[in-house]
């Protein structure tokens, strides 16, 4: 006769029912979930950096809003009337071709720098040296940070009435100035180029190899490739790119204020002048409200860049 064999009992420490066998862990879990949902879970950590972001950019912006829509001869008083008047001043005149001479500069000079960017990182992308890549890289990122009053002075020293490149080449004979729309177009590309080959280069890595491969097993050329597949596919990050250089041109204040000053009429400038009292005394909510007017500029280049962020992640993923 066969024996049945002897049941082997279970060790408490598999024991997850909660029973007088359960070990200690199993009960101090849902203990300690429970914790964490009571404390906010993953929000608590964004607490400082929202506290942050409301100290720092949400009462610069209300007050912004308020004081364009109070009357300046009262906002002293403390009257605090309403009024539209400072925005429809805002739109007009010598400020409405400023507004529009800064979103022509930045439009230009993104335009220009995503048309050189892109093949300088296509040039390091695919660069059999890794010393090569490192080093523009990491002058990218120095460059794309070199701005304000040591920027206009570099373009001062060479490419001014009296620079050395301008003395050399005689450039001031052939209708150079530096001191004009174009000039300054000159210096904003010196960060922008290298800001672009930042922001490009993650996409060109994204590139597979296999998509390469496949189009030259079908007898595409390099120029098909690149019309059919390539740029398709980094398309949404170029305009993104583009938004950002955009983005970048037009809040740049200091080299242009340090270089061409009033000659190129940029509403910076004129936000400047107006919180001086160098045109107008007590204007200070009319600058608020041009100010206004270059964040709803900002809002509308963010609001285009997020979501063509979000459409590259998904191709290059």
């Amino acid at each position: 006769m066969t024996t049945a064999p002897t049941p082997v009992p279970t060790p408490a420490a598999t024991d997850t029912s909660g029973g007088p066998g359960a070990p200690a862990t199993a009960s101090l879990a849902p203990a300690a979930a429970r914790h964490r949902r009571a404390l906010g879970g993953p929000w608590a950590a964004a607490v400082p950096l929202l506290a942050f972001f409301a100290i720092g950019f949400g009462l610069p912006a209300l007050a912004i809003v308020t004081g364009a829509f109070t009357l300046s001869s009262d906002a002293e008083s403390g009257a605090g009337s309403f009024t539209t008047a400072n925005l429809t001043d805002s739109v007009q005149g010598a400020y409405w071709t400023a507004l529009l001479s800064s979103v022509k500069l930045s439009a230009l000079t993104a335009l220009v720098g995503t048309a050189i960017g892109l093949p300088l990182a296509q040039a390091v992308v695919t660069s059999r040296f890794r010393l090569v890549r490192e080093a523009v890289l990491t002058a990218s990122g120095v460059l794309a940070n070199f701005g304000g009053l040591p920027l206009a002075f570099a373009f001062v020293a060479t490419l001014g009435n009296a620079g050395e490149v301008t003395k050399l080449f005689h450039l001031t004979d052939h209708g150079w100035s530096l001191y004009s729309f174009t000039g300054l177009a000159v210096a904003y590309l010196y960060f922008l180029v290298p800001l672009m080959v930042l922001t490009i280069t993650p996409a060109l890595d994204g590139l597979r190899r296999q998509w390469r491969e496949a189009a030259a097993n079908n007898r595409a050329t390099t120029v098909q490739y690149w019309r059919h597949v390539a740029l398709p596919i980094l398309l949404p990050s170029l305009l993104g790119g583009f938004v950002l250089l955009f983005g970048s041109a037009f809040a740049a204040y200091a080299t242009a204020s340090a270089m061409v000053g009033a000659t190129v009429p940029l509403i910076s400038r004129q936000i400047a002048d107006a919180l001086s009292g160098n045109v107008l005394v007590g204007q200070g909510n009319l600058a608020l409200a041009l100010s206004l007017d270059m964040i709803v500029v900002a809002v509308l280049v963010m609001a285009v860049y997020l979501p063509l962020q979000r459409r590259s992640a998904r191709w290059l993923s």
